[in-house]
């Protein structure tokens, strides 16, 4: 039995005027995947999403997600990474399960800001984008595009059926909405512990 955190399929579902199609709306710790044409959105700080899609059958999906600071740097299994593994894992089993075929499989990748002021000493935003790099390049699907580190927090809109990304730099936050809610995602992270082992569906 896994004590990893229990998969998170987005339930925020609208519709979006501007764009005049369903959306979905990601919070931390959450993923979202789709075959019909909608848009699917986060807001990004610290944390990293990765969109990934059937470039054939325009299934696709999202998810957003941070490494929790476990205190162990060291490892590609330290139990830091088993969370980004797992968060990675699951979307692209739910697209396989979907009908998505892995040799289609593209990604794009986003986040990773230097946002959260009492993350800096560990570089969280840092070690998000260079992890979900790593991890793609190993499962051998392609990155097409990303949007990593910088220091502002980034609104991401993607559109699976096509593939397409708009994003928009947050240069002018009114609140803390951002940094509160990824560090509340933080301390959960933190509060829990990792063992057990990860499902695949291949």
């Amino acid at each position: 039995m896994s004590s990893l955190p229990d998969k998170h399929f987005a339930t925020n579902v609208y519709y979006d005027r501007a764009f005049d199609m369903d959306a979905a709306k990601i919070l931390p710790g959450e993923f979202y995947y789709t075959p019909k044409n909608m848009v699917i959105v986060t807001v990004l700080g610290s944390c990293v999403s990765a969109c990934i899609r059937d470039r054939v059958t325009g299934i696709g999906g999202m998810n957003h997600f941070m490494l929790p600071s476990d205190g162990s740097e060291g490892g590609l299994m330290s139990a830091s990474m088993r969370y980004g593994t797992y968060a990675m894992e699951i979307l692209i089993n739910e697209l396989l399960k979907a009908g998505a075929k892995r040799e289609n499989l593209e990604a794009k990748v986003f986040g990773g800001g230097h946002v959260l002021q009492g993350f800096i000493a560990i570089n969280v935003g840092e070690r998000n984008a260079q992890f979900v790099k790593d991890y793609l390049k190993t499962e051998g699907i392609r990155i097409v595009a990303e949007d990593l580190e910088d220091v502002y927090p980034r609104k991401v809109y993607y559109f699976p059926r096509t593939g397409k990304v708009l994003v928009k730099k947050l240069k002018q936050l009114h609140n803390n909405t951002i940094a509160n809610r990824e560090q509340d995602y933080a301390n959960r992270l933190s509060s829990k512990p990792v063992s057990g082992e990860i499902e695949l569906f291949t």
